[in-house]
């Protein structure tokens, strides 16, 4: 496990797929696999509280919690990315990060790292893989003993359904 370190989160918008710059990722699990966001985009990691749930919410909204004073929806990615529920656990936590101009929660099953990655080791994702429903998909880093699955949060969720989300919160 690598250690975490403070680091400038002042460049928001970065291309992992060029170049052989290095960026930081945090690293967290759903299921058996392993997805990277740009610690840039991510505000805090929190543990798993109550959710609110909200009605006539989108189906992979949770609901809202209170962080600090300020109502935050909260969105299960594994109901957004259409895989298998599963129950909550005590390494269960919500990441808090920047989708377009909202701050959003997102449930993981539990968030792993915060991992320097070369550029060089990322490619973009296969045609295969980055069909319709996966354009979320930055790209595949290759670690010598795991891939992480790149997510481009601005494309995690479309326009609509951020819209849905303002509601929501």
């Amino acid at each position: 496990m690598a250690t975490v370190e403070t680091v400038d989160t002042a460049d928001k918008n970065v291309d992992l797929t060029s170049g052989s710059d290095e960026r930081q990722l945090v690293v967290f699990q759903l299921g058996a696999e392993f997805y990277g966001v740009e610690i840039a985009r991510v505000h805090e990691i929190i543990r798993l509280q109550t959710v609110t749930r909200v009605p006539r919410a989108p189906a992979f909204v949770e609901g809202v919690i209170n962080l600090r004073g300020k109502v935050i929806p909260v969105v299960d990615l594994r109901r957004r990315f259409g895989l298998p529920t599963a129950d909550h656990t005590r390494a269960s936590r919500i990441v808090v990060v920047e989708i377009g101009d909202q701050v959003v929660g997102v449930v993981v099953d539990g968030v792993s790292e915060v991992l320097r990655v070369n550029g060089a080791t990322v490619e973009p994702p296969s045609p295969v893989v980055a069909g319709i429903d996966s354009e979320y998909i930055h790209g595949i880093a290759k670690l010598s003993d795991r891939l992480v699955i790149l997510l481009d949060l601005d494309r995690v969720l479309a326009q609509t359904e951020r819209r849905a989300l303002e509601g929501v919160s």
